[in-house]
């Protein structure tokens, strides 16, 4: 194939480039070959390589324990898929999402590569906080189906090699469970399952809350109940009591759910809001931040008796016990935990493991990505929060990366729309466990418009309709967008349970592939390219080329290294690749482009060009080191 001069004027690459929505799904014969011909020598590179590291097992039980180790270390390279079931796909045209649902698109997520997944809460709950209030943690909500549903969704995930993680909420309950209804009437052996205080009398004659403790969601966190005549502490919404982790019962509790789902056949937990776990005995008030005067804001106190506690390790530690257990007695493939926590980097680091060894969850989720990068963010940012994370990682444990959640902003609203493909690359092609949530592998973007009267998320509606926007968390939360048919393909209903975004004709899966070059055909080379030998185990080596362009090479032995390079900026940058790339490095060859970039798949970058390399804004580039 003979070298092409990647040199472009803006000018050029405007007539070359189409925007996105408006590319033809067809182009011309000889374009369509390149892309075809290009496609295939992607996808046979990555079968050599793997079959190369698979020849190195020089004896049959060597190949054997081979993959009794893939088996056991799945996760550590996986692309773990969050799917929000409400808003995922409707089956029975009710206009809320549910798991016959995700069970029709088990497909989708085969075809584009995915092999594990973890689903939002399914439990059943009266849904004040959309199923992170639990009623019962042993059965499915109604509005998602039955048990006999998901049982047939693990079957069919089974038979894809496609494994099922639930999340797991074990800070409360709703207080419709049966626990708290037996607690709070002081039933025998439920007396203290959660937490509950005498209140006192202030000058005024009035009764208060124990202390000056605040909800993550707004006001007090703490609510009278008259039955027991005590006050209970909810870090959440007031339907939300949490349990009492110092009673062995709730410990034993809970040992007994997270069996009962691995019994019904998931490979593991997402261990919601861990950090919230235990609190201060003695109920001490907690001192005065200074950020905020409104005293019924989370942000008024500093939360040094509510948060981050040290039991909160040895409560990790045992879980992840519990599920190594399991996985020696049962056999089959490892169970792991995943844990959500915002919080200090070093006591991240002790969730791992402690000083004598105790290990906890296979991989506190790092959200250093999500919410220390913003749209300022520039190259600088960028390396320094993937270095932190490196740098503290315990040895021999594996990286996580988040870009976005149910909780927060997408990709395309929290960076920019033209930042999708970039910040996909940079999520694939960084080392260990990468993290996506459903709808970022098509662009899709928050729909910051919704009414208050559409408004249905329990912190948007405490603020009321002058503020909700500030925290409303339903904008990330509306229906994939399928197709662009009637609610985007999600639902037959005549009113879904959050609104669709209006951009779905334009922006919806089927568009993007039936396109030669989409965000979800980016996604899917960068899935293939993590197959690599050199994505799965090579060593990573990050360097700021400008303030604006970063890059992030992955090398192994025996094998070609991989280069992602990023200009982080909305404008076009040039920089010089020599700084980065040893002199006898002859060529690049683009192994993954973004949808408007002015490299093609396959486009060969002779070392001539590296001194004065062109990227246009929001550009990066996945390429092969020859």
């Amino acid at each position: 194939m003979p070298k092409r001069n990647i040199k472009r004027t803006r000018k050029e690459n405007r007539k070359k480039t189409e925007s996105f929505s408006c590319r033809e799904s067809c182009g011309h014969s000889v374009e369509m070959f390149s892309f075809k011909y290009f496609s295939f020598l992607f996808v046979a590179l990555v079968a050599l390589q793997t079959m190369a590291a698979l020849a190195s097992a020089e004896s049959s039980e060597e190949a054997s324990n081979a993959v009794g180790d893939i088996d056991n270390e799945w996760w550590k390279t996986a692309v773990f898929y969050q799917i929000y079931p409400r808003s995922f796909m409707d089956s029975n045209d009710d206009g809320i999402g549910d798991l016959r649902g995700v069970l029709s698109k088990l497909s989708y997520l085969a075809e584009t590569g995915i092999t594990a997944t973890w689903l939002s809460p399914i439990f059943q709950s009266p849904m004040i906080d959309f199923g992170y209030d639990i009623s019962d943690f042993k059965d499915i909500h109604e509005e998602y189906g039955t048990m006999e549903d998901f049982e047939e969704l693990i079957s069919e995930a089974n038979r894809l090699n496609i494994k099922i993680i639930l999340d797991f909420v074990p800070n409360h309950s709703s207080d419709q469970c049966e626990w708290f209804i037996k607690s709070a009437a002081r039933e025998e052996g439920y007396e203290d399952f959660y937490v509950w205080a005498d209140g006192h009398i202030n000058e005024d004659g009035e009764m208060e809350p124990p202390n000056n403790w605040q909800s993550v969601f707004y006001g007090s966190a703490w609510t009278w109940h008259p039955e027991r005549g005590q006050y209970y502490y909810h870090q959440f919404t007031a339907e939300q009591p949490d349990l009492n982790y110092r009673n062995s019962k709730v410990v034993e509790a809970m040992d007994d759910v997270i069996t009962f789902w691995l019994d019904k056949g998931v490979s593991g937990f997402r261990v919601d809001a861990v950090n919230h776990l235990f609190e201060d005995p003695e109920l001490k008030d907690e001192p005065l931040s200074g950020k905020i005067q409104d005293r019924s804001s989370h942000l008024y106190t500093e939360h040094i008796y509510t948060k981050d506690l040290p039991e909160v390790y040895d409560m990790l530690y045992h879980w992840r016990n519990l599920l190594d257990e399991y996985t020696e007695k049962h056999g089959g493939p490892a169970r792991i935990m995943m844990t959500e926590a915002y919080a200090d980097l070093k006591f991240l680091m002790d969730y791992y493991e402690n000083a004598d060894g105790s290990k906890g969850p296979h991989f506190p989720f790092n959200f250093f990505l999500l919410t220390d990068i913003s749209q300022t963010s520039d190259a600088r940012d960028y390396v320094f929060n993937i270095q932190k994370w490196l740098t503290y990682m315990p040895r021999n444990h594996v990286a996580n990366w988040v870009m976005s959640n149910h909780d927060n902003p997408r990709i395309a609203s929290r960076l920019g729309v033209d930042s999708v493909d970039a910040m996909n690359m940079l999520l694939m092609t960084l080392p260990g466990v990468a993290v996506t949530y459903n709808g970022d592998e098509i662009g899709m973007q928050d729909f910051r418009d919704i009414s208050w009267e559409d408004t249905v998320d329990p912190p948007a509606r405490n603020v009321g309709p002058d503020k909700y926007k500030e925290v409303s968390r339903d904008p990330v939360r509306t229906p994939f967008q399928w197709s662009g048919e009637k609610n985007a393909g999600f639902s037959n209903a005549d009113k879904t349970w959050l609104p669709v975004h209006p951009n779905y004709e334009e922006l919806n899966l089927e568009i993007q592939k039936s396109l030669e070059k989409s965000h979800y055909s980016v996604y899917k080379d960068l899935i293939e390219l993590r197959k690599m030998p050199v994505m799965e185990q090579g060593r990573t080596a990050l360097e700021v080329i400008s303030r604006n362009v970063f890059t992030v090479t992955r090398s192994l032995k025996g094998h070609s290294s991989i280069l992602t390079i990023i200009n982080t900026s909305d404008e076009e940058q040039m920089v010089n690749l020599l700084e980065v790339l040893d002199e006898d490095i002859k060529q690049l060859t683009v192994l993954v482009s973004g949808v408007n970039s002015i490299y093609d798949k396959g486009t060969e970058i002779p070392q001539e060009d590296f001194e004065h390399f062109i990227l246009t804004p929001q550009e990066a580039l996945v390429c092969m080191i020859a």
